[in-house]
Parts: structure tokens; C-alpha cells; sequence
């Protein structure tokens, strides 16, 4: 084995110095990495209080706080009744965490990072009095080294103050994105945070929140890839190596490189071939695997960081859509925000897994994640589920609060977040575009602030920002508005028409046609006319849908007139919608994806609609995660390969009227149906809907099931609906 390190340190010296280096050795197992991590999950105190200062609150009384666990947020905000009531805290403010470290405790001689996955909104930290740093944004990871602020052998107090407060003009978070939106800013320390222990030689962890190492690949006629692989790094120190090593999914070792070091360098970079890798392929093979890279000498390794690794190749056709590793791939699927009946944004790992579960049960096969950036289990889920992500920042709605722009500090945060969001993120491979905002002509549209508050020139500004930070992924915009209103007679479309087609790659356009404006079929002309007028930009639907309330019923949703800003949202209207907008969709394979917005009802302080307060209800599942609407079921039938038989209009159980039709959602040519015990027959589907009119029912209960045969079993639904006037 020594002889063969020897062999390893001549190569890697000689490729130091070599204008053509060697083939490199792999080198032999290390000892285990020296980076470690203290969860900071338990013994912190909050309290929300405006008026406290830092001095006050290192020395507030241990009865004047409230114990707490992270990840934690002190709002919740929704709740499906009318009105609110104590359940709902949507205090906007300052929040205060603190907790004590003992520093004996603490290993010696690392460098102790402290590490924060998100916190709301602003976030300020001091330890033993001393301020530390800052952070602005919501969404994403953070660090500052404490080292220096640390007594290693006695008491420590760490200070964190989460500002949630309302981003207006003289407020302390007027210049972070964003300034508006339809969703909540939740305060607080509401993903997990750690301490890192890391030897003073070490992956970079002040690279805006990222892994410091930051790996792709290209592919070669030869059926191999290469992976080119760039690291940062702090402190190195004469004699060490950087040692890369890939890894397959069952852990066995592939390739790797051995890279020397100079001292205090900090960046190198590298690349080596991986014969007839085995492609991450969407949810068709979401294969995966692993690169560590380590800092060693001879003797020791100082530090390890491992990522992973995709080889996956796509393209974006104007005219054929999403392909993936050379075959297209229809992309349909949902967005989704991260918020949780009960909990708010403080989300826990089982909590996230279920979201992803449900979302593949259903069949989608990419996710937006709007409106911002979201926790990195979320990330891996996708990468392990095999979706298409869109990922992006939460530029939404509107550049400014007055006829600007946007202010210098406020385009600097944007930026920021931007590059938060591509290096945190880098190598993922489900993520395929970085999003640069959403709906930012909206005000613009409405005419809120007047005639300069135009985000087109920080939209561009962030094109360029993401394509020089990552070359490899296309960037994109949802639009609200271009065009949506073309063809009214008289011009219902306001004067002043911001165009944000063309700044980015690829373009997303949230559409409502049916629910906020027009009809249902204006949908896909409309789309029909953007592919025309814009033949070079592949184009998608970012957003459509409808409110569904779960205790609001309608016979007929085609006759119905809803109250899209209010109530009623009959869940049958939801399904109609559905039902009458995705053949649209899908049968326009130029649209390179779609999704619906949204998978599960969210928090929104505008929203006081269908049957609840504060929540969005166009989910195709309830903010609690506990009842998939019948909307949901329309598409398991139309994406899943799993047997689906689902009778709608299962929640309507009190019926006054004795006329009804049963609908069935099902992937199976027909269903068997029967009512109060007698058979109805075969009942064709078509489009993956099953209906039968005229259905008279009878005073009191009513039972209705319906049964398709799948792979020589079957499959039933039942339903009772009572009659309660003849």
C-alpha cells in the first residue's frame, strides 16, 4: 500500500508539472474525514418583541423566553372556516432566538461554522454581544464563522433576530425581494440549522452558501462522459492534495483524480472520463451518483464534501418541447409552495417526503418550485424522484414600492439571492432553468405605482448574472399578463403592455382563463398565438387553475358563475376546469411543459375565499395533506400507470336535488357501476371520464359504486350520497 501512495504522490507531482499529465492512479481508501456537525435543534428560547435591543435581550431573564425546537417560526396563517380565529398569528416583526454554547464542549482546533438553511426574513446574529453578520432573504442557506467570537473554554450566548416585517418604504426589509405576492413571508428560524467543525484547511464554506465543490459533465462520441470538476478551499497548507473520487449508486468506485496544492491556494480545478455512465433519466431511471472530494496529505484528511452527480443531457425545442438524454418528454406537473396547515413553513423531513409522494403518486413528472428557493431536502427528493425542476428566485409581482426600478440595494439583493440560488444548487440534476422572477409586470399591468416601475432591466441584469454563473442550464420568466385580454371587444387590456418575452431562454406564461378572465377555450388559441408570434422561444404554461372548496357543491360547474376573488369555490368547478383545460394543454406538444398551480392549498393573507380564510384553494390537495380532491384523481387517471377508479362529488353527501350524474375518473376503457344495489351497466370513459346522467335518487341514503378489472383484478370506488327533500 505505501508503495503504491508513493506511486500516487510521483504522479500527482509530476502532473504538477507535466504540460501533458498522466493518467491518474486511484488512489487508496483515507481515513475517515474530520468534519463534523452539532445539529442546533433543541435549547433555544424565543420571543417576538419589536422594541428589544441586543444588550436587552442577551440579559432578558430565562421566564422571559419561551422554550422552542427548530425548525420554528412563530406565524400560522390559514385555517378552513370563516373568519379567524386564535389558531391564526400572522404577527409581522422581530423575533429573537438565543442560545447558550458551552464552549468546552466544542472540539479543538477546528473552525466552527454556524450554519442556517433559511431564515425569515432579515436575519441578524451576534454571539457574546458582538455582531456577527447579516442575511437577507428567506429562503436560503447561510454561514458565519464563530470562531473568533467563541470563548472555547466557558459560556457562550448566540443572539438571532428573524425580521418577518411587511417590505414597505421605511421598513428594515424594504429592499428585499420580494416586496409583494400572494403567499406569506413566515418569520423565524424555520429550517434546521448546525454548527460545522472543520480543520483550518478545508472546502470553502463562505462560497454563498454553496458546497465549494461544483461538478458537470459532457458527453463524448464515445458513449463515455467527462466530469469536470471545480472546489474552493480556505487554509490549505503545503503538502496537501485535493482528492476526488466518484462514486456509483451502489457505492463502488468509478474514477477519480488526485489534484496537488499550493499554499493558500484557493480554487482548482479538474476533470476525468467515466466510460458508459448510467444516465439520470427522470423518473424513468433517476440514477445517481456520488462525488466526495477531500483535502489530505500523506497522513491525514482534513476535510471532505460530497455532492452529487447526474449524467443527464437536455434540450428545449420551440416547436417539440422538453427532451431528455435525446428522447422528448412531455413535462406535465404542479407547483408548490412549502407551507403546512398548522405549522407554517417549518417543516420537518417526513413532511416533505409526503409532498413528493403525493406528487408522484399523482404522475407528474416535474416540479416548479415557486416561488422561491426551497429546502435542500426538497432538492434531493427531487433528484431521488426523478423530477424536472424549475427552480427560482422570489422576484415576484413588482420591482419597487415607488416609480423606480428598483433601488441599488434592492437590485443587489436580487442578485444576491440569484447567486444563492446556482451555487447552493449546482448540481442537482433535476434542476433544468433557473427561474428570474414571476408576474413582475403585474403592477406594471395594474398601474399601481405609476409609469417607471419597469422590471425589465433587472430581469435582464439577472439573465446575464445566471448564464455567467452557470453556462450549462437555460434561464426563464413567468408572465402574468401579455396579451391575455387580445381580441376583447372593447379592449379590456390596459394601455401600458409590458412584453417580457425574450429576455430569458425559455418563457413560462400563467395562465386563468376560465377562472379569473374570459373562457376556458380562449386558452389554447391564446397560447396558439404566442407560439406564432414568438416561433424561436419554446414556451410552457407556468400556471392554471381553480379554487375547489371541499364543503361548496354544484350540479352543473359549466353553468355555474363563480366568484374567482370570493365564495362560493365549488369543488365541482375545480374538476370542470381541469377537465376542459388540460386536453388543451396537451395537445399542443410545442409547450415544452405545464404546470398547475397548485398541488396544495397555501397561506395567503389576500385570500378570504370558497370556504376558508387566508388560504388559496386552488390546490389539488388541502393545505393539511389529508384529502386529495377530486381533481387530483382526473389526473392520476390521465399520468399514472397505477389502476385508478375515483367517483367525484364524493364530499356532496346532503343532496336536496333528486336529479344528479355520476362521474367516474378512470384509466380503464370502462367501468361497472351500480346504484342502491342495481347495475347501471358498463360505463365507457372517455378522456379518463366516466359519466352517467339522469340519475334519480331516492329519499334518504344513496350508495353508488363502480368497479374496472386491471391486470385480471378489481378495483372499486363507493360513495353514499343522501337525499334529504324528494
Amino acid at each position: 500500500m505505501a508503495a503504491r501512495w508513493l506511486a500516487v504522490l510521483f504522479a500527482a507531482l509530476l502532473a504538477a508539472c507535466s504540460a501533458t499529465p498522466p493518467p491518474e492512479p486511484v488512489p487508496p481508501p483515507l481515513p475517515a474525514f474530520t468534519r463534523a456537525a452539532t445539529e442546533l435543534t433543541t435549547g433555544w428560547q424565543f420571543r417576538f418583541d419589536d422594541r428589544l435591543t441586543p444588550e436587552a435581550a442577551a440579559a432578558l431573564p430565562d421566564d422571559q423566553w419561551e422554550s422552542v425546537a427548530l425548525p420554528h417560526s412563530w406565524n400560522r396563517l390559514g385555517e378552513y372556516r370563516i373568519g379567524r380565529t386564535a389558531a391564526t398569528d400572522n404577527r409581522q416583526g422581530k423575533g429573537w432566538y438565543r442560545l447558550r454554547l458551552d464552549g468546552a464542549a466544542l472540539p479543538a482546533g477546528k473552525r466552527h461554522v454556524i450554519e442556517f438553511e433559511a431564515v425569515g426574513n432579515l436575519a441578524d446574529l451576534w454571539v457574546n454581544g458582538r455582531h456577527v453578520g447579516s442575511h437577507a432573504g428567506a429562503f436560503s442557506r447561510f454561514r458565519f464563522d464563530l470562531t473568533d467570537f467563541l470563548d472555547p473554554a466557558g459560556p457562550n450566548t448566540i443572539l438571532l433576530r428573524a425580521d418577518n416585517s411587511a417590505p414597505v418604504r421605511g421598513s428594515t426589509t424594504q429592499h428585499i425581494v420580494p416586496l409583494d405576492g400572494d403567499f406569506f413571508i413566515h418569520g423565524g428560524i424555520y429550517r434546521p440549522a448546525r454548527l460545522l467543525h472543520v480543520a483550518p484547511s478545508h472546502i470553502a464554506l463562505d462560497d454563498h452558501g454553496g458546497p465549494g465543490v461544483y461538478a458537470d459533465s459532457r458527453f463524448n462520441d464515445d458513449g463515455s462522459a467527462t466530469l469536470r470538476v471545480r472546489a474552493k478551499f480556505t487554509g490549505v497548507e503545503r503538502g496537501q492534495f485535493l482528492d476526488l473520487r466518484l462514486f456509483d449508486a451502489d457505492g463502488a468506485f468509478v474514477n477519480g483524480l488526485l489534484i496537488p496544492l499550493g499554499v493558500g491556494q484557493t480554487e482548482a480545478e479538474g476533470e476525468f472520463d467515466v466510460d458508459a455512465p448510467r444516465r439520470w433519466d427522470g423518473r424513468r431511471d433517476p440514477y445517481l451518483y456520488r462525488l466526495e472530494a477531500k483535502i489530505h496529505t500523506f497522513a491525514t484528511t482534513f476535510d471532505s464534501v460530497s455532492v452529487p452527480v447526474g449524467f443527464r443531457e437536455f434540450r428545449v425545442d420551440p416547436n417539440s418541447g422538453f427532451h431528455l438524454n435525446g428522447k422528448h418528454l412531455p413535462l406535465h406537473g404542479v407547483s408548490r409552495h412549502q407551507d403546512y396547515l398548522g405549522k407554517g413553513w417549518a417543516l420537518a423531513p417526513e413532511d416533505h417526503e409526503r409532498d413528493m409522494a403525493l406528487i408522484a403518486e399523482m404522475g407528474a413528472n416535474t416540479v416548479r418550485f415557486a416561488h422561491y428557493q426551497h429546502a435542500p431536502d426538497w432538492f434531493d427528493l427531487a433528484d431521488r424522484h426523478g423530477m424536472i425542476v424549475w427552480a427560482e428566485i422570489p422576484f415576484v409581482n413588482r420591482v419597487s414600492n415607488d416609480d423606480t426600478t428598483g433601488s441599488p440595494e434592492l437590485v443587489a439583493n436580487a442578485k444576491a439571492q440569484m447567486v444563492e440560488l446556482i451555487r447552493q444548487n449546482y448540481n442537482h440534476p433535476s434542476v433544468v432553468t433557473w427561474g428570474l422572477g414571476n408576474e413582475v409586470d403585474l403592477d406594471m399591468v395594474l398601474n399601481r405605482v405609476g409609469t417607471g416601475a419597469d422590471a425589465r432591466p433587472l430581469l435582464r441584469e439577472l439573465d446575464t448574472l445566471a448564464h455567467a454563473e452557470d453556462p450549462t442550464r437555460p434561464t426563464v420568466i413567468a408572465d402574468c399578463c401579455e396579451a391575455t385580454h387580445e381580441g376583447d371587444t372593447p379592449p379590456a387590456q390596459p394601455p401600458r403592455q409590458p412584453v417580457l418575452t425574450g429576455i430569458s431562454d425559455l418563457m413560462g406564461y400563467n395562465r386563468y382563463y376560465g377562472w379569473y378572465y374570459r373562457e376556458i377555450p380562449d386558452l389554447g388559441p391564446h397560447l396558439d398565438r404566442l407560439h406564432k408570434r414568438y416561433p424561436d422561444i419554446p414556451i410552457s404554461v407556468s400556471e392554471y387553475g381553480a379554487g375547489g372548496a371541499l364543503t361548496q357543491h354544484v350540479e352543473d360547474p359549466a353553468t355555474h358563475k363563480i366568484a374567482a376573488h370570493g365564495r362560493p369555490h365549488p369543488e365541482e368547478y375545480e374538476s370542470w376546469f381541469h377537465e376542459q383545460s388540460w386536453p388543451q394543454l396537451r395537445d399542443r406538444p410545442y409547450l415544452w411543459a405545464n404546470w398547475i398551480w397548485n398541488m396544495f392549498d397555501f397561506s395567503s393573507k389576500i385570500r378570504q375565499e370558497g370556504d376558508a380564510t387566508d388560504v388559496n384553494d386552488k390546490g389539488l390537495v388541502t393545505y393539511d395533506r389529508k384529502v386529495r380532491k377530486d381533481a387530483f384523481f382526473y389526473y392520476k387517471a390521465q399520468w399514472s400507470d397505477a389502476p385508478v377508479v375515483h367517483i367525484a362529488s364524493r364530499r356532496w353527501t346532503e343532496r336536496t336535488e333528486p336529479l344528479t350524474t355520476i362521474k367516474v375518473y378512470s384509466n380503464a376503457p370502462a367501468v361497472a357501476v351500480t346504484f342502491n344495489g342495481k347495475p347501471l351497466g358498463d360505463i365507457a370513459c372517455a378522456g379518463s371520464i366516466c359519466e352517467i346522467a339522469g340519475i334519480r335518487l331516492v329519499p334518504g341514503a344513496n350508495r353508488v359504486t363502480a368497479t374496472a378489472r386491471f391486470d385480471g383484478k378489481d378495483v372499486s370506488d363507493a360513495v353514499e350520497w343522501t337525499l334529504t327533500r324528494p
